[in-house]
């Protein structure tokens, strides 16, 4: 029986969401076609008819994750316009629910080292996202004759960095002191970014 176009778009974005939930709680190698599909509430053959291998969900999956995660930032945007959206954006990525549900998170932050081993397909895909991504915070930087694009990559290579380390370390305390240290040094930056355009 031939699925309808609405019922194969609403299982492909089933697949795409379960692949990129189960990718940044195991990591790619750790999971398998089975998990996903099971996790999707699909057969082995809907997922294969979408994709064709697990190599195609991977580049996929990542690409709809960072692409949820920029829609995110979006609406911190309209939330917070002007000089909020930096702060708005930052805290709330580098914040305890955040760094506790790696599942629903960035996907940067959780897969980048599993990303770099992926093969050239995946990290295209990653690739171009994270162009994106920076792209958007780069809008945000003050533009002060200095270098924007530049600003964006140190504040989100920070703000990754900064994740990472407080879900690696079994000192609770810690782990918020490093997320609370680098909210603040990178809202510090692009405030003095501001303040040094407006005078």
């Amino acid at each position: 029986m031939r699925v309808s176009k609405e019922k194969a778009a609403h299982n492909r974005e089933r697949i795409l969401t379960s692949a990129a939930r189960l990718f940044r709680e195991q990591g790619i190698a750790g999971t398998g076609v089975d998990a996903i599909t099971e996790d999707a509430g699909l057969t082995h053959g809907g997922l294969y008819s979408q994709f064709g291998s697990k190599e195609a969900i991977a580049a996929e999956a990542i690409r709809f994750a960072l692409a949820r995660g920029q829609r995110v930032w979006q609406r911190a945007l309209e939330r917070n316009p002007g000089k909020g959206s930096i702060p708005a954006i930052v805290e709330s990525y580098l914040s305890r629910a955040h760094r506790d549900a790696p599942g629903n998170g960035c996907v940067v932050a959780a897969l980048g080292t599993d990303i770099a081993r992926q093969p050239r397909r995946v990290r295209q895909a990653f690739t171009k996202e994270i162009k994106n991504d920076l792209e958007f915070l780069s809008r945000l930087m003050p533009d002060d004759g200095r270098r924007p694009y530049e600003d964006a990559i140190v504040a989100f290579a920070s703000m990754i960095g900064a994740l990472i380390l407080a879900r690696a370390v079994s000192d609770d305390e810690l782990s918020d002191l490093i997320l609370k240290s680098t909210a603040k040094r990178v809202i510090k930056r692009a405030k003095v970014r501001k303040a040094v355009r407006s005078s």
